[in-house]
């Protein structure tokens, strides 16, 4: 037998342990006997049959665990022999080995299906599933399988088993008769397969006494009955039997343990999961229904003749002559087989009509003519529903009824369930099965009554002579338990008719019901009915649940409590009520009656009638530990707990006191602030408060007992945490927060503020203006951002590449046409240079904001290189062949233009391998833009889903583009990772890294660049040792003899330094075991000059010939190395503050170093300089001239001085030259050391530097800086201004960018433009959304992209690779925070405050924002809260860790925002005027008469209150008494909304119903009352009082004197009921007297909210002798009766009714 974990893991032999033999063996299950027929993964278990034993056996399955694993692997089974096969006593038939030429006939592998493995435990370490590799499963599976018959080797060697049983050896690989299946097939010497999963022997049949041949089990399944039991049933159709065995888990969980078995009759078997039973198919063709081996009772199924039923009531026959045939058995009434609702394909319910069955086509159709119909066999059974199989190959599907429908029925029998014996609650529930269920049964209303009735005669009563049960009234005549009325004769009814109906319960119902009270009716008398006191009726104790009554009493309470806490369950309750004053009364139990009284005073008084119970049989009932003489109430039990009184635990019974559980838990928590005080283990229970309450279950609660959860809520909502859990904030009405915990935990949502889809744009509108490829921006938050003017319109008119640009040239009138031709022409082509600067700024401005659709392309907007000349609006176009274009001009321009496009999709879109395919263009022109493309989705990280086949077939096609875009792309994505793949794809394009002896490839220069800068992003920051060597040697390549390396030797040195200083980045001096290589040195040489060093290593025989073409000698050359090795330092030392490094990159000063350096490089030294000087950067422009040297300093003037000193020593043109690179070089420092923080100081600093050198362009002194190096410096600025308010839009900088736009003439190249459209991109980065950041990798990838030497034409790579300019996304992050409303889920303005951590340069500070805003870094933040008065608080605390804001930011920054009531948004109002109004009216109280509801718009935007506004708080016309009700509801709905508690509505008008009801003196029922107390004791318990001295501001109730005004009419009403004569009745409840009918509604009333004591507890206090008021004072103390009670009640005690004096 064998195994698999895994649909490609190897199969795996089965091990198999049983201790049968005394001593515990472990063997390899290899029994060709051995059949499979069961698997379950809940428990885990197998079932087998063994033919030869014909028994079935159970085991449990789990997982090997080692000690078996290397028992079975060192010693293969010894014994087990052929001797032991003939004795049956033993079990080894199920062990046997595999003796000589027995070859498999049965094999194992016919069986059925792979084990599911979360059923079992978790596998130890060393067993994880190996690699699915199938590499030695060949032999195995493929060309031998054992199920053939064959043993391959695997069957034999592989598994250990000797071929002579004796020896423990492992045989030789020689041809033992069982492995010359085939004899060429060679055995090679393999390992054993080590097994995976062990089965461990349960149980096995015993075995019978005539021994079947075929008696293996066609269906197995695991039914449970009625009580939760559970079986394993299997079918031997053989024997006709359904064998059913019992099995529980032990004790310890840690096995099963089985029972005997039994047999039921059974031709086939079906189990009814839904309600716990199993249909059994008897021979006879009787459909039965068992409950485990409990027979419940026949099936009977209108339309199918049943083979002893008559079909003569409930069914109607079209045309079947079967009435003459079958005769009937018994009458039908008796067969009490539940009815089966025939069900055609769908549940039909409730077909107890036989109207309807007549109709249904089904019993048109198929109304079986052929008499031989009967049910073959049961199938497909779900749920409750199952399909029978006919012999005439039809198929109905039935549906077997429930056990019960109403809620009341279906929780007592829970009840029941649960306090019973197993056996005696599975014959209750036969028995009600059997009832409810019967032919022509009641129908749903009457349910309870049926069930009522039922319970009553199982416990011995005698419903009939009972005269409330026998009023209970049936619809149903063909009830089976009560016999139908007798007919009256007389058709005009007689006096009898009138008395049954006013005896009747519906009647008594209707008169205590409060309707009948609004409508003023009076009661009618109703001469007591002849035989109701007549006899006393007396149980019979022979009955099932006799002895079981006070259990069933007690449990039937903890139901009636429980269901007082469900406000929808009032009527549920009234007919409970009945039931338990029966009992109560028959049990004697006084407190029980009281309490029953006390809470249903009109029901009680209707029914008096007794039951005797004998004395003698009292002692056989069983009366269960729990059971309290004192009434265990839950309204007590809060009271108790709110007045601070010792409570008793409340009893809990698991599954039925569920609502109960959770009220005592939260009150005891939130009032004692203890959890002690449920029986059960309180610490599990403390977070279900929160999984068990919502707000609809906060609602079905009564008021009283939802007031501590709901002030709870209103205190928690104040100041949550930001990480609770969704219910939690749910449950506290913050939604806010719970829709940011539910968006939390969406793995892959996408942001719901996300942007427009392009599809949503109306095409009418798609003109070309709209194709510029930023028309998928999120509109909506960037006009929150920029509300004041129309930056954003004016960037993307700055930045759209997609339209013809105008060429505006004069005229001249001595110029012939055809100049002037060439002349527009030309302007053309200046302008040009611009346009195709264009996109790289556009990516920025429009990164990560468009989800793409998988089903269209990407719209990729063309780049447009002609113009229009006014005023005719003429075409102007490069391509007339006019004037000489550079070729491929726009070749990069277009590369840019597919990056731009692509860098438009967001990293959570959903993107995948073919649909980047998909994009491929089919003209060869658009080339350039796809390896753009392909290059963007590496940036945002979704190149990485692109299929290796597919990077292969792009880099074959040897387009250097798409070679450049895909390297750089898939190395960005795979940025720090060491990826291998990934190296040796890189390593191809680069020759250093290839053996010295491999062919020599002709790989394009850029791509060579592209590669080596693609190595720096893979081994980013892991200071890998053989990379950093070759990177280093790379630096100082010298050119080859042929024309290899002499072009653009620049950018291939730059990238070496730039990917050096990635692999090393900012590990400064502790370089691990790099010493020998010497890098800092080697790196200062190549900056300096001198002689090469020897080349060491694999490239000596490369450069033994120097170049034909290039003298350079043996020195190095500066020009080339200088940058890459100045960037290197810098970026292998940042932030390190190593200063003797940094000293090596000191500006020269001495005149004659100075000539020395070019001046581009000064920049670059400063920069590197001050980037590794990283904590000495200040944000001033003293700082920023520290860095020049003194002899500048000294000589130079300043940057606009009119006329020059002469001067013979100094060569003025290169000091000048040096001092603007210099401070070029600090001020892009400065703008790295600042990047993305918005920081004021730096942003004038570097403005001021900025305006001067703009003035310095147009100085006379000009021209010996030159215009060139001014311009670079100047793109510098800009840049560095850009970085520093990345993302924030700045105008000062955007006008900068607006004017250097404008400039097209004279010196300004391409180079130029793409600056300052770099540094108009980066300003609005990401639409605002993104900026950027100073982690390490940030500057890395900063570095190569703003690198400050900027190409000079569109095709110029000479000295900077231009596709590394895009690798700025690598630094740019999101940290746009966008608050949204919750309620109307747009986005809004919201204040938030941010705390900054301390650091060496500030304290601790706090600054105020107005959201949506960029925040700074979150590494420099402690927490973010939103601030009020106007939205509901939220505090984020970062000191725990950034996670929680990180992921909040990347998912586009929503951060939910509630507003509080009568506030309004900032939008609507900006200065706050209104909403002050709205204050200055809930400060003063008295204006709230004046409170009109149309004004409630202003506080709150929930529907249901402006209904309710409409509906209850508007004056009509004729309103007469009703202005009083209008005004109460008006300040109430007033003082919810301004609270912010619009929750406390419904309970505000509830408590004034109450007491008005109170008044009218109309309370049948005190249920509102108690609710009424407990809102009163809460208010005045101890933990409210402190919580108010606390805050005495905030709370429930707070602000008006509502609660007040209902205690003082409550006192007055029940003080005027007892001058009016109550006192009378009080007296004579409190002597044990039945006191008159008519006041023992409010004597109720008083008593409950008095918490006066009963009487047995007043008579047991020992009263009577009391002589004053101290006496008594002291005496109830003990019964915790209140003093304001005692002041009533004193005046009756004493014995003196008259001296009522309040």
């Amino acid at each position: 037998m064998f195994s698999m974990l895994h649909p490609l893991d190897e199969i795996a032999p089965l091990v198999c342990k049983s201790g049968v033999f005394g001593s515990c063996r472990v063997q390899y299950v290899a029994d060709p006997t051995l059949r499979i027929v069961f698997l379950s993964a809940e428990p885990s278990i197998v079932m087998t049959y063994d033919t030869v034993q014909s028994l079935h056996t159970v085991w449990a399955l789990r997982r090997v665990k080692p000690e078996e694993q290397s028992l079975v692997l060192k010693f293969p089974d010894q014994g087990g022999t052929p001797q032991h096969m003939g004795t049956s006593s033993s079990l080894t038939a199920h062990l046997r080995s595999l003796s000589k030429g027995d070859s498999p006939g049965g094999s194992p592998f016919q069986n059925y299906s792979s084990i599911h493995s979360q059923s079992r435990s978790s596998s130890s370490p060393n067993l994880q599933s190996r690699s699915p590799t199938i590499s030695n499963m060949a032999a195995l599976s493929r060309s031998h399988s054992p199920a053939l018959g064959v043993h391959s080797f695997s069957g034999v060697h592989r598994f250990n088993f000797s071929s002579s049983a004796q020896s423990p050896r492992r045989p030789s690989v020689t041809h033992s008769p069982n492995s010359i299946a085939n004899d060429s097939f060679l055995v090679p010497e393999t390992e054993p397969i080590v097994p995976e999963l062990c089965i461990d022997h349960l149980w096995t049949e015993t075995v019978p006494s005539m021994r079947e041949k075929n008696s293996q089990a066609s269906k197995v399944f695991i039914s449970t009955d009625l009580c939760g039991q559970k079986f394993l049933c299997f079918l031997v159709e053989s024997q006709l039997q359904l064998r059913c065995v019992k099995f529980q888990e032990s004790n310890d969980k840690s096995q099963l343990i089985f029972g005997s078995v039994t047999n039921i009759p059974a031709k086939d078997a079906a189990p009814v999961e839904g309600i716990d039973t199993l249909l059994v198919l008897e021979g006879s063709g009787n459909l039965v229904l068992y409950s485990g081996v409990v027979r419940v009772g026949k099936v009977f199924i209108p339309g199918l003749p049943a083979p002893s039923l008559t079909m003569s009531n409930p069914m109607p026959r079209p045309s079947t002559p079967l009435d003459s045939v079958s005769t009937p058995s018994k009458p039908l009434n008796k067969h009490l087989g539940p009815l089966e609702e025939s069900v055609l394909l769908s549940p039909v319910p409730e077909l107890r009509d036989s109207s309807k069955i007549h109709d249904s086509p089904y019993v048109e159709d198929c109304t079986f003519q052929q008499l031989g119909t009967f049910i073959q066999a049961l199938r497909d059974p779900v749920h409750n529903r199952v399909t029978l199989e006919l012999s005439n190959n039809t198929m109905v599907r039935i549906s077997i009824p429930e056990i019960a429908t109403s809620e009341l029925v279906k929780r007592c029998l829970q009840g029941l369930k649960a306090i019973l014996p197993k056996e005696t609650a599975v014959q209750m529930l036969v028995k009600w099965y059997n009832a409810y269920n019967a032919p022509g049964g009641p129908s749903y209303h009457s349910e309870w009554n049926l069930f009522v009735t039922c319970l009553m005669n199982m416990m011995g009563y005698n419903t009939e002579r009972l005269c409330w049960t026998r009023n209970l009234d049936f619809e149903g005549s063909l009830s089976p338990v009560i016999a139908p009325k007798k007919a009256r004769p007389s058709e005009t009814g007689s006096d009898e008719d009138w008395e049954y109906l006013l005896s009747s319960d519906y009647h008594r119902n209707f008169e205590s019901h409060p309707i009948a009270k609004a409508l003023r009716l009076d009661p009618l008398e109703v001469s007591a009915s002849r035989d109701d006191f007549s006899q006393s009726l007396s149980l019979d104790s022979s009955t099932l649940l006799f002895s079981h009554i006070p259990a069933i009493f007690f449990v039937l309470h903890l139901i009636y409590e429980e269901l007082k806490l469900n406000s929808l369950m009032g009527e549920g309750l009234r007919s409970l009520v009945v039931l338990l004053v029966q009992l109560a009364r028959d049990l004697k139990l006084e407190a029980y009656m009281d309490y029953y009284y006390r809470d249903y005073p009109a029901l009680v008084k209707t029914s008096r009638q007794t039951c005797i119970i004998d004395q003698v049989q009292t002692g056989f009932m069983l009366h269960p530990s729990f059971f309290s003489a004192e009434p265990p109430s839950i309204f007590q039990w809060l009271s108790s707990c709110l007045k601070g009184e010792g409570v008793q635990p409340y009893p809990y019974l698991p599954g039925i006191c569920e609502r109960s559980k959770l009220v005592v838990l939260s009150v005891a928590l939130y009032i004692l602030g203890d959890e002690s005080a449920v029986l059960n283990e309180a610490s599990h229970y403390l977070y279900k408060i929160t999984s068990g309450f919502t707000l609809r279950d906060l609602e079905s609660l009564p008021f009283g007992v939802a007031l501590p959860i709901r002030d709870a809520i209103y205190q928690c909502r104040e100041q949550p945490s930001s990480d609770w859990p969704e219910a939690v904030c749910l449950l506290i009405g913050r939604q806010d927060l719970s829709k940011q915990a539910w968006e939390g935990s969406l793995q892959k949502g996408k942001s719901s503020v996300g942007t427009v889809p392009s599809s949503d744009i109306p095409s009418a509108a798609e003109s070309e203006e709209d194709e510029d490829g930023m028309n998928d921006m999120n509109e909506e938050v960037m006009s929150l951002i920029w509300s004041e003017d129309l930056r954003v319109q004016e960037v993307r008119r700055l930045l759209q590449s997609a339209r013809p640009v105008r060429v505006n040239v004069v005229q001249m009138p001595e110029a012939s046409d055809h100049e002037y031709i060439e002349e527009k022409e030309n302007r053309l082509l200046q302008l040009c240079q611009r346009t195709m600067a264009l996109p790289v700024g556009r990516g920025m401005f429009t990164l990560f904001s468009y989800h793409p659709v998988p089903t269209e392309q990407l719209p990729i907007p063309k780049l447009n290189l002609t113009g229009r000349a006014p005023p005719r609006n003429t075409t102007v176009d490069l391509n007339s062949g006019n004037i000489d274009v550079p070729p491929n001009m726009a070749c990069w321009a277009s590369f840019h233009n597919g990056v731009a496009a692509g860098l438009k999709i967001a990293p959570a879109s959903q993107i995948d391998s073919a649909w980047i395919v998909y994009n491929k263009p089919k003209i060869a022109e658009l080339a350039n833009e796809y390896a753009g493309f392909l290059m963007a989705l590496g940036l945002n990280g979704h190149l990485t889903k692109l299929a290796t086949l597919n990077i292969h077939d792009y880099l074959t096609k040897g387009h250097e583009m798409t070679s450049i875009g895909l390297l750089l792309g898939v190395s960005a994505a795979k940025l720090g990772t060491m990826d291998m793949s990934i190296t040796r794809l890189l390593s191809i394009h680069i020759p250093a890294l290839l053996p010295p002896t491999s062919t020599e490839l002709d790989v394009p220069h850029n791509v060579q660049v592209a590669a080596v800068v693609g190595i720096g992003l893979v081994y980013q920051g892991t200071a890998h040792r053989h990379t950093a060597e070759v990177l280093l040697a790379e630096i100082g390549r010298p050119p080859g003899p042929e024309m290899e390396y002499c072009t653009d030797r620049e950018s291939y040195s730059l990238a070496s330094g730039l990917a050096l200083g990635m692999v090393c980045l900012g590990h400064g001096s502790n370089l691990i075991g790099m010493s020998d290589l010497n890098v800092p040195e080697q790196l200062y040489q190549y900056m300096v000059g001198g002689h090469r060093r020897f080349q060491a290593g694999m490239h000596r025989e490369k450069h033994k010939s120097p170049s034909y073409q290039i003298k350079e000698g043996d020195t190095i050359n500066v020009d080339v190395t200088c940058p890459g090795a100045t960037l290197a330092l810098a970026m292998i030392y940042l932030k390190t503050n190593n200063r003797s490094i940094a000293d090596w990159l000191k500006a020269p000063d001495t005149m004659y170093l100075l000539d020395f350096v070019k001046p581009e490089f000064l920049l670059l030294r400063t920069l590197a300089r001050c980037l590794i000087l990283w904590d000495d950067i200040l944000p001033n422009s003293k700082w920023v001239n520290s860095n020049v040297p003194q002899i500048i300093r000294e000589n130079i003037i300043s940057l606009h001085a009119t006329e020059l000193p002469s001067s013979e020593d100094l060569s003025l043109e290169t000091l000048a030259q040096a001092h603007v690179y210099i401070i070029a070089g600090a001020c892009l420092s400065l703008g790295f050391r600042f990047a993305g923080s918005e920081n004021l100081a730096a942003f004038q600093c570097l403005y001021k530097y900025a305006t001067d050198f703009l003035k310095c362009l147009s100085a006379p002194t000009a021209s010996i800086t030159g215009h060139y190096n001014l311009e670079t410096c100047l793109s510098v600025l800009l840049l560095a201004l850009a970085m520093v308010m990345a993302g924030s839009g700045n105008l000062k900088v955007l006008q900068l960018c607006r004017f250097m736009h404008k400039k097209t003439g004279g010196e300004m190249n391409y180079g130029f433009h793409l600056a300052h459209h770099m540094a108009l991109g980066l300003l609005f980065l990401g639409g605002g959304r993104y900026s950027l950041s100073t982690s390490n990798s940030s500057i890395a990838a900063l570095l190569c992209a703003l690198y400050p030497h900027f190409p000079v034409h569109s095709t110029d790579n000479r000295y900077h690779l231009q596709a590394l300019r895009h690798l700025y996304v690598l630094a740019a992050e999101p940290r746009l925070l966008t608050p949204v409303d919750v309620d109307t889920n747009s986005p809004c303005y919201a204040l938030i405050e941010v705390t900054y951590k301390g650091t060496q340069w500030y304290g601790e500070a706090t600054e105020e924002l107005m959201a949506p805003t960029l925040l700074p870094e979150l590494h420099l933040l402690k927490q973010i809260r939103v601030k009020g008065p106007r939205y509901w608080e939220l505090l984020i605390d970062l000191s725990k860790g950034t996670t929680h804001l990180q992921s909040i930011l990347s998912k586009g920054g929503i951060l939910y925002v509630k507003l509080r009531a009568g506030q309004l948004s900032y939008k609507e109002d900006p200065m706050g005027w209104r909403s002050l109004l709205a204050q200055t009216v809930t400060h003063r109280s008295s204006e709230a008469r004046a409170f009109k509801p149309e004004a409630i718009s202003a506080f709150t935007s929930d529907p249901a209150l402006f209904s309710f506004a409409d509906y209850f708080c508007k004056p009509t016309m004729d309103m007469g008494q009703k202005q009083e009700i209008l005004d109460l509801f008006s300040s109430i709905l007033y003082e919810c909304v301004t609270q912010e508690n619009p929750e406390m509505l419904p309970t505000y008008i509830a408590i004034d119903q109450a007491v008005r009801r109170l008044e009218r003196r109309e309370m049948s029922e005190t249920f509102e009352l108690w609710q009424m107390k407990l809102v009163l004791e809460f208010f005045s318990s101890r933990s409210h009082q402190e919580r108010m001295s606390r805050n005495p501001t905030r709370g429930l109730f707070m602000n008006s004197e509502f609660l007040p005004v209902m205690k003082c009419t409550i006192d007055n009403t029940l003080d005027q009921w007892l001058q009016a004569g109550g006192d009378v009745s009080l007296h004579s409840y409190l002597s044990g007297q039945a006191p008159e009918e008519s006041q023992l509604s409010m004597l109720a009333c008083f008593l409950i909210y008095h918490s006066v004591p009963t009487p047995g507890q007043l008579a047991a206090g020992g009263l009577e002798g009391s002589r004053n008021f101290s006496e008594l004072l002291l005496k109830l103390r003990r019964l915790h009766v209140p003093v304001r009670a005692l002041l009533r009640l004193a005046p009756l005690l004493l014995g003196n009714p008259q001296a009522m004096v309040l």
